[in-house]
């Protein structure tokens, strides 16, 4: 006899059905969305966490800066308090100096450089 130029149902890889093929496209699907919603929501996690961290420091800074501006000012009190006249006065080395006898001022149409 005469051989066939078709090979034998046995030689024949066996092909999925249409229906197999769709089930496992409709699942990598869902893996695929469900993997990137995943990815979504870790990236808004960390973003948020970002975001309450930058805040935190931000209130920290806002209470230290607030601090910090109430001690100039304190400083800036005790400054002008130790430079008032009464303190001034008061100061032993400016009541042990000597008053000035015949002060001779300086004109200011004469030119103290020439002489």
């Amino acid at each position: 006899m005469f051989s066939l130029p078709f090979p034998s149902r046995s030689a024949v890889p066996k092909r999925s059905s249409l229906g197999k093929l769709v089930d496992q496209s409709t699942v990598l699907l869902m893996v695929a969305i469900g993997s990137l919603i995943l990815l979504l929501a870790l990236l808004i996690l960390f973003h948020e966490n970002a975001n309450a961290t930058k805040g935190y420091r931000l209130r920290n800074l806002e209470h230290e800066r607030s601090q910090l501006l109430l001690k100039e000012e304190v400083q800036n009190m005790q400054i002008s308090q130790q430079q008032s006249l009464e303190v001034l006065q008061a100061d032993e080395k400016i009541q042990s100096m000597i008053p000035a006898k015949n002060p001779v001022y300086v004109e200011s149409e004469r030119a103290v450089a020439k002489r």
